[in-house]
Protein backbone atom coordinates (compact mmCIF):
# COMPACT_ATOMS: atom_id res chain seq x y z
CA UNK A 1 0.00 0.00 0.00
CA UNK A 2 1.46 2.96 -0.84
CA UNK A 3 2.57 5.21 1.97
CA UNK A 4 -0.10 6.06 2.62
CA UNK A 5 -18.19 -19.24 2.92
CA UNK A 6 -20.88 -18.40 2.86
CA UNK A 7 -23.86 -19.33 0.52
CA UNK A 8 -25.73 -16.61 -1.26
CA UNK A 9 -29.17 -16.47 -0.97
CA UNK A 10 -31.51 -15.65 -4.22
CA UNK A 11 -33.65 -13.62 -1.88
CA UNK A 12 -29.95 -12.10 -1.00
CA UNK A 13 -28.92 -11.51 -4.48
CA UNK A 14 -31.73 -9.87 -5.26
CA UNK A 15 -32.23 -7.50 -2.31
CA UNK A 16 -28.61 -6.67 -3.62
CA UNK A 17 -30.04 -6.02 -7.35
CA UNK A 18 -32.94 -4.45 -6.23
CA UNK A 19 -30.65 -1.45 -4.81
CA UNK A 20 -27.26 -1.17 -7.31
CA UNK A 21 -27.65 -4.48 -9.79
CA UNK A 22 -31.21 -5.63 -10.71
CA UNK A 23 -31.84 -7.60 -13.89
CA UNK A 24 -34.02 -6.74 -16.29
CA UNK A 25 -37.27 -5.77 -15.92
CA UNK A 26 -39.50 -8.72 -17.39
CA UNK A 27 -37.36 -10.87 -17.13
CA UNK A 28 -36.62 -14.46 -14.55
CA UNK A 29 -33.58 -13.67 -12.51
CA UNK A 30 -31.10 -17.08 -13.02
CA UNK A 31 -30.33 -19.02 -9.86
CA UNK A 32 -27.18 -17.42 -8.15
CA UNK A 33 -23.83 -19.79 -7.84
CA UNK A 34 -22.50 -19.45 -4.90
CA UNK A 35 -18.82 -18.35 -4.21
CA UNK A 36 -16.49 -21.56 -4.02
CA UNK A 37 -14.17 -21.40 -1.13
CA UNK A 38 -10.44 -21.07 -2.34
CA UNK A 39 -7.95 -22.74 -0.15
CA UNK A 40 -5.61 -20.67 1.37
CA UNK A 41 -2.61 -22.97 0.91
CA UNK A 42 -2.97 -22.32 -2.69
CA UNK A 43 -2.67 -18.86 -2.42
CA UNK A 44 0.66 -19.22 0.15
CA UNK A 45 1.86 -21.29 -2.77
CA UNK A 46 1.73 -18.01 -4.82
CA UNK A 47 3.12 -15.93 -1.73
CA UNK A 48 6.35 -18.90 -1.53
CA UNK A 49 6.77 -18.12 -4.98
CA UNK A 50 6.38 -14.29 -5.20
CA UNK A 51 9.48 -14.67 -2.44
CA UNK A 52 11.46 -16.33 -4.38
CA UNK A 53 11.61 -13.79 -7.00
CA UNK A 54 12.33 -11.51 -4.83
CA UNK A 55 14.77 -13.18 -3.21
CA UNK A 56 16.30 -13.72 -7.01
CA UNK A 57 16.54 -9.89 -7.71
CA UNK A 58 18.30 -7.87 -4.91
CA UNK A 59 15.37 -8.94 -1.90
CA UNK A 60 12.48 -7.06 -3.70
CA UNK A 61 9.86 -6.55 -6.26
CA UNK A 62 10.03 -2.67 -6.86
CA UNK A 63 9.24 -0.76 -9.82
CA UNK A 64 11.68 -0.28 -12.21
CA UNK A 65 13.69 -3.32 -10.30
CA UNK A 66 13.85 -6.93 -12.29
CA UNK A 67 11.66 -8.36 -9.69
CA UNK A 68 8.76 -6.20 -10.66
CA UNK A 69 9.31 -7.52 -14.01
CA UNK A 70 9.38 -11.28 -13.08
CA UNK A 71 6.51 -10.88 -10.84
CA UNK A 72 4.42 -9.32 -13.68
CA UNK A 73 5.65 -12.33 -16.35
CA UNK A 74 5.03 -15.01 -13.07
CA UNK A 75 1.15 -13.51 -13.15
CA UNK A 76 0.75 -13.86 -16.82
CA UNK A 77 1.84 -17.24 -17.16
CA UNK A 78 -0.68 -18.35 -14.62
CA UNK A 79 -3.49 -16.47 -16.31
CA UNK A 80 -2.09 -16.87 -19.62
CA UNK A 81 -1.98 -21.33 -19.49
CA UNK A 82 -5.62 -20.90 -18.07
CA UNK A 83 -7.42 -19.13 -20.72
CA UNK A 84 -7.45 -15.82 -19.78
CA UNK A 85 -6.46 -12.86 -22.56
CA UNK A 86 -4.01 -11.16 -21.37
CA UNK A 87 -2.02 -8.07 -22.21
CA UNK A 88 0.59 -5.42 -20.04
CA UNK A 89 0.39 -1.97 -20.39
CA UNK A 90 3.48 0.07 -20.17
CA UNK A 91 4.32 2.91 -18.87
CA UNK A 92 7.47 5.51 -17.05
CA UNK A 93 7.53 6.44 -13.89
CA UNK A 94 11.16 7.97 -11.88
CA UNK A 95 12.82 7.27 -15.35
CA UNK A 96 12.08 3.73 -14.89
CA UNK A 97 9.76 1.89 -17.13
CA UNK A 98 6.82 0.44 -14.90
CA UNK A 99 3.69 -2.18 -16.14
CA UNK A 100 0.46 -3.06 -15.37
CA UNK A 101 -0.87 -6.62 -16.19
CA UNK A 102 -4.55 -7.09 -17.19
CA UNK A 103 -6.75 -10.01 -17.79
CA UNK A 104 -10.22 -10.44 -19.20
CA UNK A 105 -11.90 -13.50 -19.20
CA UNK A 106 -13.72 -13.84 -22.22
CA UNK A 107 -17.66 -13.56 -22.22
CA UNK A 108 -19.75 -11.85 -20.61
CA UNK A 109 -21.55 -8.22 -21.04
CA UNK A 110 -18.83 -5.96 -22.37
CA UNK A 111 -21.01 -3.08 -21.36
CA UNK A 112 -21.41 -4.10 -17.73
CA UNK A 113 -17.64 -5.01 -16.54
CA UNK A 114 -16.55 -6.05 -13.20
CA UNK A 115 -13.30 -5.39 -12.15
CA UNK A 116 -10.96 -6.47 -9.61
CA UNK A 117 -7.36 -5.40 -8.68
CA UNK A 118 -4.48 -4.81 -6.43
CA UNK A 119 -0.75 -3.33 -7.34
CA UNK A 120 1.71 -6.17 -7.46
CA UNK A 121 4.91 -4.22 -7.25
CA UNK A 122 6.87 -3.60 -3.61
CA UNK A 123 9.02 -1.34 -1.90
CA UNK A 124 12.83 -1.36 -2.30
CA UNK A 125 13.42 -1.79 1.02
CA UNK A 126 11.60 -5.28 0.59
CA UNK A 127 10.16 -8.39 -1.12
CA UNK A 128 6.53 -6.94 0.17
CA UNK A 129 4.59 -10.00 0.81
CA UNK A 130 2.05 -8.81 2.41
CA UNK A 131 1.85 -5.40 0.59
CA UNK A 132 0.78 -6.53 -1.59
CA UNK A 133 2.01 -10.47 -2.63
CA UNK A 134 -1.47 -10.95 -0.44
CA UNK A 135 -3.92 -9.02 -2.19
CA UNK A 136 -1.82 -9.65 -6.19
CA UNK A 137 -2.04 -13.46 -5.06
CA UNK A 138 -5.71 -13.72 -3.19
CA UNK A 139 -6.62 -11.71 -6.62
CA UNK A 140 -4.66 -14.29 -9.12
CA UNK A 141 -6.38 -17.85 -6.92
CA UNK A 142 -9.80 -16.22 -7.14
CA UNK A 143 -9.03 -15.70 -11.45
CA UNK A 144 -7.68 -18.94 -11.55
CA UNK A 145 -10.41 -20.50 -10.02
CA UNK A 146 -12.93 -18.83 -12.55
CA UNK A 147 -10.94 -20.53 -15.17
CA UNK A 148 -10.93 -23.80 -13.45
CA UNK A 149 -14.86 -23.74 -12.73
CA UNK A 150 -15.57 -22.18 -16.69
CA UNK A 151 -17.82 -19.65 -14.85
CA UNK A 152 -20.03 -17.85 -17.23
CA UNK A 153 -21.84 -14.68 -15.60
CA UNK A 154 -23.64 -12.02 -17.26
CA UNK A 155 -20.61 -9.85 -16.49
CA UNK A 156 -17.60 -9.19 -18.06
CA UNK A 157 -14.88 -10.32 -15.91
CA UNK A 158 -11.35 -7.75 -15.85
CA UNK A 159 -8.63 -8.86 -13.35
CA UNK A 160 -5.71 -5.99 -13.02
CA UNK A 161 -2.22 -6.15 -11.23
CA UNK A 162 -1.06 -2.72 -11.36
CA UNK A 163 2.24 -1.59 -10.87
CA UNK A 164 4.06 2.08 -9.26
CA UNK A 165 1.48 2.27 -6.36
CA UNK A 166 4.40 2.46 -4.20
CA UNK A 167 5.19 5.70 -5.95
CA UNK A 168 1.97 7.13 -5.62
CA UNK A 169 -0.76 5.12 -7.45
CA UNK A 170 0.72 5.66 -10.64
CA UNK A 171 -0.10 2.26 -12.30
CA UNK A 172 -3.53 2.41 -11.90
CA UNK A 173 -3.92 6.05 -12.08
CA UNK A 174 -2.53 5.77 -15.81
CA UNK A 175 -4.56 3.09 -16.77
CA UNK A 176 -8.04 4.62 -15.87
CA UNK A 177 -6.61 8.00 -17.61
CA UNK A 178 -5.39 5.72 -20.64
CA UNK A 179 -9.44 4.22 -21.32
CA UNK A 180 -11.49 6.87 -23.61
CA UNK A 181 -14.71 7.92 -21.87
CA UNK A 182 -16.54 5.15 -23.84
CA UNK A 183 -14.18 2.15 -22.07
CA UNK A 184 -14.47 3.84 -18.95
CA UNK A 185 -18.12 4.18 -18.48
CA UNK A 186 -17.87 0.44 -19.15
CA UNK A 187 -16.60 -0.23 -15.93
CA UNK A 188 -19.40 -0.13 -13.47
CA UNK A 189 -17.38 -1.78 -10.53
CA UNK A 190 -13.73 -2.00 -9.25
CA UNK A 191 -12.72 -4.03 -6.21
CA UNK A 192 -9.41 -3.29 -4.91
CA UNK A 193 -7.81 -5.92 -2.23
CA UNK A 194 -4.05 -4.48 -0.92
CA UNK A 195 -2.78 -6.09 2.23
CA UNK A 196 -5.08 -8.81 2.86
CA UNK A 197 -2.92 -10.83 5.66
CA UNK A 198 -1.63 -8.48 8.03
CA UNK A 199 0.14 -10.19 11.05
CA UNK A 200 -1.99 -8.12 13.58
CA UNK A 201 -4.92 -8.24 11.72
CA UNK A 202 -7.47 -5.88 11.38
CA UNK A 203 -11.19 -6.43 9.28
CA UNK A 204 -11.27 -3.25 7.71
CA UNK A 205 -14.18 -2.55 4.12
CA UNK A 206 -13.19 0.50 2.30
CA UNK A 207 -15.51 3.77 2.56
CA UNK A 208 -15.65 7.69 2.04
CA UNK A 209 -17.44 10.70 2.64
CA UNK A 210 -17.74 10.98 -1.18
CA UNK A 211 -18.11 8.26 -2.95
CA UNK A 212 -19.34 7.08 -6.93
CA UNK A 213 -22.69 5.66 -7.25
CA UNK A 214 -23.23 2.29 -5.86
CA UNK A 215 -20.20 2.15 -3.78
CA UNK A 216 -21.95 2.18 -0.33
CA UNK A 217 -23.80 -0.81 -1.65
CA UNK A 218 -20.74 -2.94 -2.62
CA UNK A 219 -19.25 -1.99 0.54
CA UNK A 220 -22.56 -3.08 2.38
CA UNK A 221 -22.45 -6.28 0.86
CA UNK A 222 -18.71 -6.80 1.59
CA UNK A 223 -19.57 -6.16 5.64
CA UNK A 224 -22.69 -8.43 5.31
CA UNK A 225 -20.50 -11.00 4.33
CA UNK A 226 -18.12 -10.61 7.60
CA UNK A 227 -20.65 -10.74 9.46
CA UNK A 228 -22.15 -14.18 8.13
CA UNK A 229 -18.81 -15.78 8.98
CA UNK A 230 -18.82 -14.30 12.59
CA UNK A 231 -16.13 -11.00 12.05
CA UNK A 232 -17.20 -7.29 12.79
CA UNK A 233 -15.55 -4.95 10.27
CA UNK A 234 -15.29 -1.53 10.58
CA UNK A 235 -14.95 1.00 7.41
CA UNK A 236 -12.40 3.01 6.93
CA UNK A 237 -11.46 5.68 4.29
CA UNK A 238 -7.92 4.35 3.47
CA UNK A 239 -6.77 8.25 2.60
CA UNK A 240 -7.07 7.11 -0.70
CA UNK A 241 -3.93 5.31 -0.63
CA UNK A 242 -4.56 2.65 -2.63
CA UNK A 243 -5.36 2.00 -6.77
CA UNK A 244 -9.22 2.12 -5.87
CA UNK A 245 -9.18 5.57 -5.63
CA UNK A 246 -8.12 6.36 -9.28
CA UNK A 247 -11.67 4.53 -10.25
CA UNK A 248 -13.40 6.45 -7.67
CA UNK A 249 -12.12 9.83 -9.23
CA UNK A 250 -13.77 8.49 -12.77
CA UNK A 251 -16.88 7.94 -10.95
CA UNK A 252 -16.68 3.82 -10.76
CA UNK A 253 -17.90 2.31 -8.16
CA UNK A 254 -15.68 0.98 -5.35
CA UNK A 255 -14.99 -1.22 -2.91
CA UNK A 256 -12.26 -3.47 -0.76
CA UNK A 257 -11.05 -5.20 2.16
CA UNK A 258 -7.55 -4.51 4.20
CA UNK A 259 -5.91 -5.89 7.34
CA UNK A 260 -4.27 -3.13 8.11
CA UNK A 261 -0.80 -1.67 7.43
CA UNK A 262 1.15 0.92 10.17
CA UNK A 263 -1.66 2.37 12.62
CA UNK A 264 -1.67 0.87 15.64
CA UNK A 265 -4.19 -1.65 17.27
CA UNK A 266 -6.72 -0.11 19.86
CA UNK A 267 -7.68 -2.03 22.73
CA UNK A 268 -11.26 -2.23 21.20
CA UNK A 269 -9.85 -3.48 18.36
CA UNK A 270 -8.09 -6.07 19.91
CA UNK A 271 -11.36 -7.29 21.82
CA UNK A 272 -13.06 -7.49 18.63
CA UNK A 273 -10.80 -8.97 16.48
CA UNK A 274 -7.91 -10.47 18.81
CA UNK A 275 -4.09 -10.00 18.33
CA UNK A 276 -2.07 -7.80 20.10
CA UNK A 277 -3.30 -3.90 21.12
CA UNK A 278 -0.47 -1.08 21.08
CA UNK A 279 1.35 -2.92 18.78
CA UNK A 280 0.53 -2.48 14.43
CA UNK A 281 -1.22 -4.20 12.31
CA UNK A 282 1.45 -4.59 10.25
CA UNK A 283 5.29 -4.28 12.07
CA UNK A 284 7.01 -5.06 8.91
CA UNK A 285 4.93 -2.55 6.75
CA UNK A 286 7.22 -1.22 4.07
CA UNK A 287 10.56 -3.16 5.85
CA UNK A 288 12.90 -6.32 4.63
CA UNK A 289 10.83 -8.23 7.27
CA UNK A 290 7.72 -8.02 5.14
CA UNK A 291 8.51 -11.93 3.79
CA UNK A 292 6.33 -14.98 3.91
CA UNK A 293 6.68 -15.03 7.27
CA UNK A 294 4.64 -11.76 8.13
CA UNK A 295 1.39 -13.59 7.39
CA UNK A 296 -1.91 -14.30 9.36
CA UNK A 297 -2.86 -17.32 7.87
CA UNK A 298 -6.55 -16.57 9.06
CA UNK A 299 -6.84 -13.69 7.68
CA UNK A 300 -5.72 -14.13 4.76
CA UNK A 301 -7.78 -17.20 4.22
CA UNK A 302 -10.76 -15.28 5.26
CA UNK A 303 -10.27 -12.20 3.08
CA UNK A 304 -9.27 -14.53 -0.01
CA UNK A 305 -12.76 -16.00 0.53
CA UNK A 306 -14.15 -12.34 0.48
CA UNK A 307 -13.24 -11.53 -3.19
CA UNK A 308 -14.57 -14.60 -4.52
CA UNK A 309 -17.67 -13.69 -2.78
CA UNK A 310 -17.77 -10.28 -3.59
CA UNK A 311 -16.60 -11.39 -7.99
CA UNK A 312 -19.27 -14.03 -7.56
CA UNK A 313 -21.91 -11.51 -6.07
CA UNK A 314 -21.64 -8.52 -8.50
CA UNK A 315 -21.13 -10.58 -11.64
CA UNK A 316 -23.73 -12.24 -11.74
CA UNK A 317 -26.90 -9.47 -11.89
CA UNK A 318 -26.41 -7.15 -14.87
CA UNK A 319 -26.18 -3.07 -13.92
CA UNK A 320 -29.92 -1.74 -14.40
CA UNK A 321 -30.53 0.26 -17.57
CA UNK A 322 -29.82 4.04 -16.91
CA UNK A 323 -32.06 6.72 -16.80
CA UNK A 324 -32.29 9.74 -19.27
CA UNK A 325 -29.42 11.44 -19.84
CA UNK A 326 -29.39 15.24 -20.32
CA UNK A 327 -26.26 16.97 -21.50
CA UNK A 328 -25.28 20.46 -22.86
CA UNK A 329 -22.06 20.93 -24.94
CA UNK A 330 -21.69 24.41 -25.50
CA UNK A 331 -18.38 26.15 -24.95
CA UNK A 332 -18.58 28.31 -21.63
CA UNK A 333 -15.23 30.46 -21.10
CA UNK A 334 -13.97 30.78 -17.25
CA UNK A 335 -12.36 33.79 -17.21
CA UNK A 336 -10.19 34.71 -14.37
CA UNK A 337 -11.84 35.41 -11.35
CA UNK A 338 -14.73 34.85 -12.38
CA UNK A 339 -18.26 32.76 -11.64
CA UNK A 340 -19.93 31.06 -15.06
CA UNK A 341 -23.44 28.77 -15.91
CA UNK A 342 -24.13 26.35 -18.27
CA UNK A 343 -27.79 25.52 -17.97
CA UNK A 344 -29.59 22.05 -18.87
CA UNK A 345 -32.98 21.58 -19.37
CA UNK A 346 -34.97 18.26 -17.92
CA UNK A 347 -38.07 17.62 -18.83
CA UNK A 348 -39.99 14.65 -19.13
CA UNK A 349 -38.73 12.58 -15.56
CA UNK A 350 -41.14 12.04 -13.22
CA UNK A 351 -40.98 12.47 -10.11
CA UNK A 352 -37.87 13.68 -7.99
CA UNK A 353 -34.25 13.01 -9.04
CA UNK A 354 -32.24 10.26 -7.76
CA UNK A 355 -30.03 9.92 -4.69
CA UNK A 356 -27.09 8.62 -7.02
CA UNK A 357 -27.62 11.49 -9.39
CA UNK A 358 -24.45 11.30 -11.81
CA UNK A 359 -22.84 14.79 -12.83
CA UNK A 360 -20.33 14.82 -15.64
CA UNK A 361 -18.19 17.69 -16.33
CA UNK A 362 -15.99 18.31 -18.53
CA UNK A 363 -13.79 21.43 -17.97
CA UNK A 364 -10.04 22.84 -19.94
CA UNK A 365 -8.59 24.50 -17.00
CA UNK A 366 -4.79 25.54 -16.74
CA UNK A 367 -5.03 24.80 -12.80
CA UNK A 368 -7.57 22.86 -11.69
CA UNK A 369 -7.08 23.76 -7.63
CA UNK A 370 -8.56 27.66 -8.26
CA UNK A 371 -11.87 25.61 -9.82
CA UNK A 372 -15.23 25.50 -7.33
CA UNK A 373 -18.21 23.76 -8.80
CA UNK A 374 -21.57 23.72 -7.67
CA UNK A 375 -24.23 21.68 -8.83
CA UNK A 376 -27.50 23.97 -8.74
CA UNK A 377 -30.98 22.46 -8.96
CA UNK A 378 -33.79 24.34 -10.24
CA UNK A 379 -35.19 25.75 -6.58
CA UNK A 380 -31.97 27.22 -6.32
CA UNK A 381 -30.49 25.07 -4.04
CA UNK A 382 -26.24 24.03 -4.23
CA UNK A 383 -24.82 21.23 -4.03
CA UNK A 384 -21.09 21.80 -4.00
CA UNK A 385 -19.29 19.06 -6.09
CA UNK A 386 -15.81 20.00 -6.10
CA UNK A 387 -14.08 22.47 -3.84
CA UNK A 388 -10.92 24.92 -4.07
CA UNK A 389 -7.66 23.40 -3.22
CA UNK A 390 -3.59 23.09 -4.35
CA UNK A 391 -4.09 20.78 -6.79
CA UNK A 392 -1.15 22.00 -9.73
CA UNK A 393 -2.91 19.83 -12.32
CA UNK A 394 -4.92 20.57 -15.93
CA UNK A 395 -8.58 20.08 -15.95
CA UNK A 396 -11.32 18.63 -14.74
CA UNK A 397 -12.87 15.45 -16.64
CA UNK A 398 -14.77 13.47 -13.77
CA UNK A 399 -18.02 12.32 -12.67
CA UNK A 400 -19.55 13.20 -9.30
CA UNK A 401 -22.30 11.41 -7.44
CA UNK A 402 -24.97 14.20 -6.00
CA UNK A 403 -27.85 13.12 -3.60
CA UNK A 404 -30.56 15.16 -5.32
CA UNK A 405 -33.46 13.02 -4.33
CA UNK A 406 -35.25 16.36 -2.23
CA UNK A 407 -34.82 17.90 -5.52
CA UNK A 408 -37.63 17.92 -8.36
CA UNK A 409 -35.64 16.59 -11.66
CA UNK A 410 -37.68 18.76 -14.40
CA UNK A 411 -36.52 22.04 -14.69
CA UNK A 412 -33.59 24.16 -15.00
CA UNK A 413 -30.32 22.93 -13.28
CA UNK A 414 -27.38 24.95 -13.41
CA UNK A 415 -23.71 24.16 -13.05
CA UNK A 416 -21.82 26.64 -11.43
CA UNK A 417 -18.26 27.19 -12.09
CA UNK A 418 -16.16 29.33 -9.70
CA UNK A 419 -12.42 30.54 -10.97
CA UNK A 420 -10.99 31.45 -7.30
CA UNK A 421 -7.47 32.79 -7.67
CA UNK A 422 -5.97 34.58 -10.60
CA UNK A 423 -3.47 33.82 -13.32
CA UNK A 424 -5.52 31.10 -14.68
CA UNK A 425 -8.04 30.69 -17.22
CA UNK A 426 -10.42 27.92 -18.87
CA UNK A 427 -13.61 27.05 -20.41
CA UNK A 428 -16.10 24.19 -19.52
CA UNK A 429 -16.30 21.96 -22.48
CA UNK A 430 -19.76 20.36 -21.94
CA UNK A 431 -21.41 18.93 -18.72
CA UNK A 432 -23.78 16.00 -18.07
CA UNK A 433 -26.85 14.91 -15.46
CA UNK A 434 -27.72 10.83 -15.92
CA UNK A 435 -30.54 10.30 -14.08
Amino acid sequence: MFSKKTTLSLASALLLAGTLLSPPAATAAPAVLAAPDIPVAAVQARLDDLQAIATANSGNRAHGRPGHRASVDYVKAQLDAAGFQTSLQQFTSSGATGWNLIADWPGGDPDSVLMVGGHLDSVTAGPGINDNGTGSSGILEVALTVAAQQFQPQRHLRFGWWGAEELGLIGSTFYVNSLAAAEKAKIKTYLNFDMTGSPNPGYFVYAGASQPAGSVAVQQMLVDYYTSIGVQTELTEVGGRSDHAAFARAGIATGGTFSGAEVVKTAAQAAKWGGTSGVAFDRCYHRSCDTTANIDVPALDRNTDAIAHALWTLAQVQTPPPGPKFENTADVAIPDLSTVESPITVSGVTGNAPATLAVGVDITHTYRGDLVIDLVAPDGTAFRVKTSGSDSADDVVATYPVDASGEVANGVWKLRVRDVAAQDTGRINGWSLQF
